[in-house]
């Protein structure tokens, strides 16, 4: 049975899929299931939230594509992240921790 979508992946979702490109060129399918994995199933991406994603990145010149075949010989467009979509990788990482920091100060205050 699948988790239930987890209401923080909203907002976030842009920066997780930069972030996978890092580590290589993938198709969709694939991008969902390296953050599935690398998470451990506590990120689950469902096709009606991944692909406006990767379009709206792709509109933005944040990343690239062309058609290509998958690990299983099928036709697949194949993302990659642009120079572009590495400088705004950096760049929200760098908010994501400032935010992040500021939050567990007020949540857990004894860290």
């Amino acid at each position: 049975m699948p988790k239930p979508t987890n209401p923080l992946l909203h907002g976030t979702l842009d920066v997780l899929i930069l972030k996978t490109l890092t580590w290589g060129p993938r198709h969709g399918y694939a991008i969902a299931r390296w953050l599935e994995e690398s998470t451990n199933d506590e990120i689950q991406v469902e096709e009606g939230s991944l692909y406006p994603a990767v379009y709206r990145l792709e509109e933005r010149g944040l990343i690239e594509s062309e058609w290509g075949l998958s690990e299983l010989g099928r036709r697949a467009k194949i993302y990659r992240l642009t120079s572009q979509g590495r400088a705004r990788l950096k760049a929200e990482t760098a908010e994501w921790e400032r935010f992040t920091s500021a939050v567990t100060r007020v949540l857990l205050p004894s860290r």
